[in-house]
């Protein structure tokens, strides 16, 4: 089970990579079920290795690309930047997916979510951390013993804390941020904004999974986890503990209170990006179905519990799309508007 996909390397079949393979396409669908009940590519990146000298202020070029190589408690950690187009001081935090890679973001991509691209006039630095493969951007509770991690995740630190103060010598604003993500990066961008309300102004969900003390869907989390790194959820947080319910978008909803969101997901129908003409295409075709299905599922519910607590957000549920990136691509341009609007950044 794939909770979204990063690009496919140079040399490896350029065949539509999608959530999912399929034996656990019939776990997704009964968990559904079960649910239903209650910019052109970018010019070759420089490397900044170090932060520049405390109080001194180093900007790269505007609309310019950088890696940069933060320092954190898990070792050194890749982020891909596209700086503001005009110098300017906000930022939003992209996310990506189950499948994350630790290379590069899929949302750097041009033939994936292409982030860049969407805000390439925009006065605000699109900030692309790279890795977390199956992290849910948590901060973990001890190393994954299921595939012998030599580390423990601490992705929350990284983003809320390390991170934005690194940047903070760049002119990046660490109090004026957005924080966007698909799959399993849009469950953390609502819990990322939830209880860092001082920095994030803004928070976009992608077919996210935003009920995750659901029945089964720790377990399908477990498979998709399994899948993916050979992570186990359980290294992550204890069933249904405070660590794992302050994960879950459901259950910290009213701490969204005030805060501007863009929540969207498709229905699990094929739509005009699924054209499957292999059968390896029909197969990852299907998966792509049943993964949105259950995220439209969980989207639902959430959006009951919103209306529950009399808590607007802008919700956008598309007539067909399955678990891909041309659909993330499209949604992110849809929210490309509250996002600058939020962060108090003309759009070009």
């Amino acid at each position: 089970m794939r909770f979204g996909r990063s690009a496919v390397p140079a040399g490896v079949s350029s065949r539509p990579r999608r959530a999912n393979r399929g034996w656990r396409t019939r776990l997704l669908i009964a968990t559904a079920a079960a649910l239903a009940v209650p910019t052109a590519a970018l010019a070759t990146p420089s490397i900044a290795s170090a932060a520049p000298a405390f109080g001194i202020v180093k900007r790269m070029n505007p609309g310019g690309f950088d890696e940069l190589m933060v320092p954190s408690s898990m070792g050194p950690i890749k982020v891909q930047v596209r700086w503001a187009a005009h110098g300017g001081s906000a930022a939003i935090y992209m996310l990506d997916g189950m499948r994350a890679r630790d290379d590069h973001s899929a949302w750097n991509n041009p033939d994936e979510g292409n982030a860049p691209g969407v805000f390439a006039n925009d006065d605000v630095t699109v900030v692309m951390p790279v890795g977390g493969q199956s992290s849910f951007y948590a901060d973990w509770a001890a190393a994954s013993n299921t595939n012998g991690q030599k580390f423990t995740y601490k992705w929350e630190t990284f983003l809320t804390k390390e991170l934005p103060a690194f940047l903070a010598q760049y002119g990046v604003d660490p109090h004026n941020n957005a924080i966007a993500g698909l799959s399993m990066g849009g469950s953390a961008a609502l819990m990322m904004a939830a209880f860092h309300r001082d920095q994030f102004k803004q928070a976009t969900s992608m077919s996210g999974y935003l009920n995750l003390s659901a029945p089964g869907m720790r377990e399908a989390i477990r498979a998709a986890m399994l899948s993916a790194g050979a992570f186990n959820v359980d290294a992550m947080a204890a069933p249904w503990s405070p660590a794992w319910l302050r994960m879950d978008p459901f259950v910290f909803a009213p701490q969204l209170k005030g805060l501007p969101m863009f929540i969207s997901s498709g229905n699990g129908i094929p739509g005009p990006f699924d054209h499957p003409n292999s059968v390896g295409s029909v197969i990852d075709t299907g998966d792509a179905m049943a993964l949105e299905a259950l995220a439209m599922v969980n989207t639902r519910a959430f959006q009951a519990r919103l209306g529950q607590l009399k808590i607007p957000a802008t919700f956008d549920f598309e007539g067909a799309g399955t678990h891909s990136w041309p659909y993330w691509h499209d949604e992110l341009t849809k929210a490309r508007p509250g996002i600058l609007q939020a962060l108090g950044v003309a759009g070009a």
